[in-house]
């Protein structure tokens, strides 16, 4: 169960209410009116909780499951243990994690200015901000309503945020445009100066950093992350964009809708991403790539070169996934037989 410290709970909900809002539909419609007072994970989840099964690996656990009631392909349903409630969807996780945002919504933005914020008088900050202590606004910014900014944060001359942003403690914020709904987690840094600079015998050269970084609305991005701001063409990230903690953008990268970044990703400067492209912890790519709509890059590969839309790829340098997967095959057969001589 969440720590009521850290967490307020939301419900109970009835079954009824949960496939309504999840899109899931009840086995038994009869179910309809039991009432769930929280989620939990299949271990864990009692009688009153609703859990569940979207990976086979789990299906030992989900047959011997005390949850109450279960997100569940129709395909699986028949191992679910006498008296579980089933909520039948193809997508289980996905309205899992509805019904959890039920349970566990955003808190609302408390409107608060600590004494200690220091506010520039030309920043434009609507009565309905939350501004934390320590908290430093420039001059020129400009914040959406409702936005929150936490404690130590620092937003720099002329950044613009949209409505409803949520910025964590210890954040930066300097040449850069933000939209609305995004989220910002603890130690973020936007727009910093990019890594650029000319090679000379005498020592390397700057080059002055004179673009910006443009966030979509709905992005959220981890803790530690930092995004460089572009050297003459701006840095983009795209609208609903998911970035872990630890990720590292170069200046001038473009990444398109809905993208996924686990941590500890690098992106090299100038490379552009398509749409929903999904990268594994400890990708990194080189600069100057075009890597296209759909991609999937599995997690420590390294890119170096273009990747055709819709293309899944693996390994260092990176290759189709079963290009690399026919030759990781091949090495071990041939490290057996070594073996076998030895």
């Amino acid at each position: 169960m969440p720590d009521p410290r850290f967490f307020d709970r939301s419900g109970p909900f009835s079954l009824e209410a949960l496939a309504g809002l999840s899109g899931a539909r009840l086995q038994n419609p009869s179910d309809g009116e039991r009432l769930i007072g929280d989620v939990a994970p299949l271990e864990s989840a009692g009688p009153e909780d609703v859990t569940f099964l979207d990976n086979r690996k789990y299906l030992d656990a989900f047959s011997r499951s005390g949850a109450g009631a279960a997100f569940i392909d129709q395909r699986l349903a028949d191992r679910a243990p006498a008296g579980m409630a089933l909520l039948v969807t193809r997508e289980p996780y996905k309205a899992f994690a509805r019904a959890a945002q039920a349970f566990y919504p955003i808190k609302p933005v408390l409107p608060r200015r600590a004494v200690s914020a220091v506010i520039d008088p030309t920043a434009i900050v609507p009565e309905d901000c939350d501004i934390g202590a320590h908290a430093v606004i420039e001059a020129g910014v400009r914040l959406g309503p409702r936005c929150q900014i936490g404690p130590n944060t620092v937003i720099e001359a002329g950044v613009e945020l949209g409505e409803d942003c949520r910025i964590a403690a210890n954040v930066t914020l300097s040449h850069c445009r933000i939209g609305a709904r995004v989220i910002l987690h603890p130690g973020v840094r936007i727009g910093q100066a990019g890594f650029g600079f000319a090679p000379d015998p005498k020592g390397p050269i700057k080059i002055p950093q004179l673009g910006r970084v443009l966030i979509g609305d709905d992005v959220d991005i981890g803790a530690n992350t930092t995004i460089d701001r572009g050297s003459g063409n701006d840095t983009v990230i795209g609208p609903g964009t998911m970035i872990d903690n630890l990720v590292q953008i170069g200046h001038n990268v473009v990444l398109g809708r809905g993208c996924i970044l686990a941590g500890q990703v690098g992106i090299s400067g100038s490379t552009k991403l398509g749409d929903f492209v999904m990268a594994g912890g400890q990708a990194g790519l080189a600069g100057h790539l075009n890597i296209g709509s759909g991609v999937r890059i599995a997690a420590k590969a390294g890119l170096m070169r273009d990747v055709e839309p819709g293309t899944t790829v693996a390994g260092a340098p990176a290759l189709p996934i079963t290009s690399w997967m026919r030759q990781v095959a091949m090495l071990q057969r041939l490290a057996r037989k070594k073996d076998g001589e030895g």
